[in-house]
């Protein structure tokens, strides 16, 4: 499984503006500014965000976006999910139930399977604000003599 630019952008545009949500709106420019990405490329991302409910908006010269919940309420597993669709590491398992016609006697089913839960389990169990943190605690050992 591979995880594109646009589900690896779209995280990283997310904790900034978890980092920012103190400020408001927060202009997209700033977004990539801060975060080296291009604001045309931001602007693909938005509209798959907005759908998912993700984002509120806000137009005019104090316009922007910021988070619909807190960071807490954002696991990775869902922003990549509302990005790249499934998670899956098998096409067969991207439906469920699998609906491939060798499923019954498939010898390796079971370790996609086991392997897409995993994923699912590890990715669900992170949160924007688990990020924020470990982001914090990083720069707080960080000391200068």
């Amino acid at each position: 499984m591979m995880i594109s630019t646009k589900g690896r952008y779209a995280l990283r545009m997310l904790l900034d503006l978890a980092e920012h949500q103190n400020c408001g709106y927060v202009a997209l420019k700033d977004i990539a500014e801060r975060q080296n990405i291009s604001k045309k490329y931001l602007e693909q991302i938005i509209p798959i965000l907005n759908k998912s409910n993700v984002l509120i908006t806000t137009r005019g010269s104090q316009g922007g976006y910021r988070l619909a919940k807190t960071p807490d309420k954002y696991t990775v597993g869902d922003i990549l999910r509302f990005t790249e669709g499934s998670l899956a590491p098998v096409d067969c398992l991207i439906n469920d139930p699998v609906q491939c016609e060798r499923s019954g006697e498939c010898a390796t089913l079971p370790i996609w399977q086991g392997l897409y839960r995993v994923i699912n389990e590890y990715l669900d169990s992170i949160t924007l604000q688990d990020i924020l943190d470990m982001q914090k605690e990083k720069h707080a050992n960080d000391y200068i003599i």
